[in-house]
């Protein structure tokens, strides 16, 4: 019989899904960056590691999101790189995949398939049909969530999507204590993600401080070191009512805020992403992008959602990404948000506080 590794060069995928239990199936995902995108890989993860016998899974990432995977059980190895692919090449070719499943298809992920020859599955990134969406408005975007397309990838594994969600684990030493640290929201808060890759999914601290006015429950700041000041504006605008704690605490510790908080609130960013995972009330806020790209909050059956955006904007989506500053320079896809309607929306969570 020929070995797993010769009928998958020779494009017999089907073989996988029914070799000999004695045969075990080491795979390799990519997916470099960054938090959210690779929190949307976890069911891939999941599913592959609970639905496939004797499956060995590694993941390749860049090192400072390797602890967003590090304590994932279905995980048997994690490599991660500084800055070039060459630090992890030959340990990975070492390790004789069977199959490659690369998750972020761009030109650094495809050096390593063919560094490392093995038989590789890439998702679709709809490059072409975003920039008819982006520059020409035409929308030919499939209605299809990203993890779904992530899923699609290894479909001919015989994988299917389990409708669990998203995972994200806490090491145990990167838990935050609310009753001993934070005693005054031991009974209840709302986190507000106020950070952001680009200035234009940000929204502006006088409209966060506008909604944290409207909160029933004391609302805790969370965000990056960059994301300070922008935090010290709103605790200023909101009379004390937030606590800031961006950049005070890792990003495992604000997880931790994020899955014993009553609600969140968040900008298009990694914490929105991990809300979802701990299925959180989520209120996702949406400005030059749009949730049409499918990295909307995935989230399970009947969890509380409201996706914040101002539909019938002629300019957006401007971007697939995001900018510094609004290029029209009006920023009303931000400016014109309903921020009462997202104070109503989490103080139905937050009981009778009145």
């Amino acid at each position: 019989m020929k070995s797993v590794s010769s009928l998958l060069t020779a494009g017999i995928d089907v073989f996988l899904c029914h070799q000999p239990l004695s045969m075990k199936l080491k795979l390799l995902i990519i997916r470099f960056s960054s938090i959210g995108d690779i929190v949307l890989t976890s069911p891939v993860i999941r599913c592959l590691g609970e639905q496939l016998d004797n499956v060995e899974i590694h993941y390749l990432t860049k090192k400072r999101f390797a602890t967003l995977v590090e304590s994932n059980h279905h995980i048997s190895k994690v490599y991660s790189f500084e800055k070039s692919l060459s630090e992890v090449i030959p340990s990975l070719r070492a390790e004789k995949y069977d199959q490659i499943i690369d998750l972020h298809n761009n030109l650094r992920s495809h050096r390593i398939v063919l560094a490392l020859s093995r038989p590789s599955h890439s998702f679709s990134k709809l490059n072409i049909e975003k920039w008819l969406m982006v520059r020409l408005k035409i929308n030919k975007l499939p209605k299809l969530h990203i993890v779904d397309r992530y899923l699609e990838t290894i479909a001919h594994l015989g994988v299917k999507n389990d409708d669990k969600g998203l995972d994200y684990f806490i090491p145990a030493e990167e838990e935050v204590d609310i009753k001993s640290q934070y005693p005054d929201l031991s009974v209840g808060y709302v986190g507000i993600a106020i950070g952001g890759n680009h200035k234009t999914k940000i929204l502006p601290a006088d409209m966060v401080a506008g909604i944290v006015n409207n909160l029933r429950l004391p609302v805790v700041l969370l965000g990056g070191k960059e994301d300070r000041e922008r935090g010290e504006i709103i605790t200023e605008l909101s009379k004390d009512k937030a606590i800031n704690l961006c950049g005070e605490l890792s990003l495992m510790s604000s997880a931790s805020i994020v899955r014993q908080a009553t609600a969140i609130i968040s900008n298009d960013t990694g914490l929105m992403h991990i809300s979802a995972a701990f299925n959180k009330p989520l209120v996702s806020i949406w400005g030059n992008t749009i949730p049409a790209f499918g990295m909307y909050p995935y989230l399970k059956a009947n969890t509380p959602s409201l996706i914040a955006e101002v539909n019938n904007l002629k300019c957006r989506p401007c971007s697939k990404l995001g900018y510094n500053e609004c290029p029209l320079k009006h920023f009303n896809c931000m400016r014109m948000q309903d921020i009462a309607n997202i104070a109503e929306f989490v103080n139905r969570f937050s009981g009778d506080r009145s």
